[in-house]
């Protein structure tokens, strides 16, 4: 496959995120006095706590101690309660038994693992807390030890087997309805906290929150985000969002929170907007989230405790292992706390037990499923159906003025173009065209040429088929489509898609390509990949009108599809439309129990506004349309 424009995504948002960087940079070296850090940390917790919002109501927690293990000085308790209706959520107390309480408490937050609260290093930094005298709160996360959302689907399948595949399939559907997974989460951890608050065990003035990678991710997000928690200590997640792009490393749906970087926010702004309250920062010289990152970030949060004067309150530990909770950041942790909360190390080095996943099973079967519990996808596609049931009808003019406001699509103007060297296509000349849609960004543009010798001049039939691919118009472009006019057709590669592809086509649907990061960079910078795509054609039919077409007949397929029915709604030069395994609605997909459907094909909040089956009408008001 002809990829020549294969970084051009990438390089697009490093530059982004650079010029981001720089400039909130700036920003924080004018902050010298606490009037200018309270008021940086002003906005910063302002733009946090929109990003997450809205929090559903809190609902009761019906908790249920459904067993008790006992160990040698502490016990654990088996514990189910409900984050919000149906919804149950697994966990474990550890409980000490030879100090006196209150004792401080902690929750803990699990990174990806498929076992959830029951993987050996969380168990290890459960018992290092407790063994210590913490009362320490871990909880299953969705699709993670006992709370497996897709248990009628087979083991083999991919869902089942990772939870990060999981994670991003339900915040795909939670994006129709404008809903953020990370919020989703957070909530986990907060009805956590009101969980533990209401033992009469805990110490409310010592509240703690801890974990890794993931755990690592909700620990940051839980700080700026609850008060309540009075110390924290994030483990190997803590590295700016720059580096991570930069070093092409796509992250869980819910460790990217929309429309921060708009705001220019960046993962030191989390610990930033609780200075001076006690944190440590954690993480390991082999980490895959860079240590140089680790480093900048330590810096950027050590400058507000210092305008402070609270460093004794910031603390950073650095291991020599690669990613993982290991044995000296608990023990790094564990000390940290222990200072903040006034008390001794009484056993650095105790004797670890880790028990098998079903010992610490809160349910009978070790599913919350077969225990009651309302799958999210079910829930997801309640939410869809009261959306669909008070979405208010609209005229053909504000439809389209809430599309572009919502897809962020701008007035397109004729864009500039390069003529590029041609390519052969099984012995057929294909002429190509690079548009420049935005700086930055180049569309290509593929003629099958039957005169190769006046290709170096773009000329337009006044009536033509503008053709927009899957995920590629190399495969498409040499097929017979007998039902087409018979027009000179022309192809577009979108960004993203054919030549400025990051990877190879094979790879292009895997939950965690290329294609679903840089979605997760628009969905952060508060803009729709769909829309700049649907933004890129709209652009080209201005080019092509330019040069004297006057009638163009659009062809999309799958993908394209989806960007051509939004095109045909939105330009007045479309004459014909045909759509190819179009999506039958955003709303019966958000009901599924899973779909291949790219999320960079599903805006946010899409359905807050119309669906696919009302744009379809729209169109044929106006215009012939053939659904294949």
């Amino acid at each position: 496959m002809k990829n020549d424009y294969r970084h051009m995504m990438l390089d697009y948002f490093i530059k982004r995120m650079r010029k981001m960087n720089e400039e909130r940079e700036t920003v924080l070296k004018e902050i010298k006095s606490q009037k200018d850090a309270l008021k940086y940390q002003e906005k910063v917790r302002s733009t946090i706590k929109k990003a997450f919002s809205p929090l559903p109501e809190k609902t009761p927690l019906n908790p249920k101690i459904t067993g008790t293990v006992k160990r040698k000085n502490y016990r654990i308790e088996k514990i189910i309660f409900e984050s919000r209706p149906e919804c149950l959520v697994t966990s474990n107390l550890y409980i000490p038994e030879k100090f006196d309480p209150p004792f401080p408490a902690v929750i803990g937050t699990c990174g990806h693992s498929i076992n959830g609260k029951a993987a050996p290093k969380y168990q290890e930094f459960c018992q290092r807390l407790v063994h210590n005298g913490f009362l320490v709160l871990i909880y299953d996360p969705f699709n993670q030890g006992e709370r497996d959302q897709y248990t009628r689907l087979p083991k083999n399948s991919l869902l089942k087997r990772g939870c990060c595949a999981a994670h991003n399939m339900m915040g795909k559907q939670m994006q129709i309805i404008d809903e953020f997974f990370g919020t989703w989460r957070l909530w986990d951890g907060i009805r956590a906290l009101d969980y533990i608050l209401q033992r009469p065990e805990a110490d409310k003035k010592f509240i703690g929150v801890t974990g890794n990678s993931g755990g690592g991710t909700m620990t940051t997000w839980l700080w700026p985000n609850e008060k309540r928690f009075t110390v924290a200590a994030p483990s190997c997640f803590i590295s700016p969002f720059r580096y991570n792009i930069e070093n092409e490393m796509p992250q869980d749906i819910e460790q990217c929170p929309p429309e921060i970087f708009n705001n220019y926010i960046e993962i030191s702004d989390f610990f930033i907007a609780r200075a001076p309250d006690p944190v440590i920062l954690l993480g390991q010289n082999y980490d895959y989230f860079d240590i140089r990152g680790f480093k900048e970030i330590y810096e950027q949060v050590k400058r507000f405790y210092e305008i402070f004067g609270a460093q004794q309150n910031l603390a950073y530990f650095i291991g020599n292992n690669p990613h993982g909770y290991y044995s000296d950041a608990q023990k790094a942790m564990v000390s940290f706390f222990c200072k903040i909360a006034e008390k001794q190390i009484v056993c650095e080095d105790p004797e670890i037990k880790i028990e098998n996943e079903d010992t610490l099973f809160a349910t009978k079967n070790g599913s919350v499923i077969s225990s009651g519990s309302k799958p999210v996808y079910k829930i997801i596609g309640e939410i869809a159906d009261k959306i669909n049931q008070s979405r208010k009808k609209m005229s053909e003019d504000e439809l389209k003025k809430q599309i572009k406001k919502l897809l962020k699509i701008p007035e397109t103007k004729v864009p500039y173009y390069r003529v590029l060297r041609p390519q052969i296509i099984k012995k057929e000349i294909i002429a190509r065209y690079a548009i420049e849609t935005e700086p930055g960004i180049w569309v290509i543009l593929k003629n099958k040429s039957e005169r190769p010798d006046f290709i170096y001049n773009l000329e337009v039939e006044k009536e033509i088929n503008l053709c927009i691919p899957n995920i590629s118009s190399e495969d498409e472009i040499l097929k017979k489509r007998k039902f087409l006019p018979g027009c000179q057709e022309y192809f577009i590669d979108v960004r993203g898609i054919g030549e400025s592809m990051p990877e190879e086509k094979k790879n292009f649907f895997r939950p965690y390509g290329y294609d679903f990061m840089i979605d997760r960079c628009f969905y952060m910078f508060g803009e729709s990949y769909l829309g700049k795509r649907i933004y890129d054609t709209l652009s080209v039919i201005e080019l092509l009108k330019s040069k004297g077409c006057e009638k163009i007949n659009l062809y999309g397929n799958y993908q394209g599809a989806i960007i051509g029915i939004f095109v045909a709604f939105l330009s007045d030069v479309i004459s014909k439309v045909y759509l190819e395994k179009l999506l039958d609605s955003f709303s019966a997909l958000s009901r599924k129990i899973s779909t291949g459907v790219p999320s960079s094909n599903l805006p946010k909040g899409i359905l807050k506004i119309t669906d696919i089956p009302e744009i379809i009408d729209a169109v044929k008001k106006k215009k012939e349309l053939i659904i294949l």
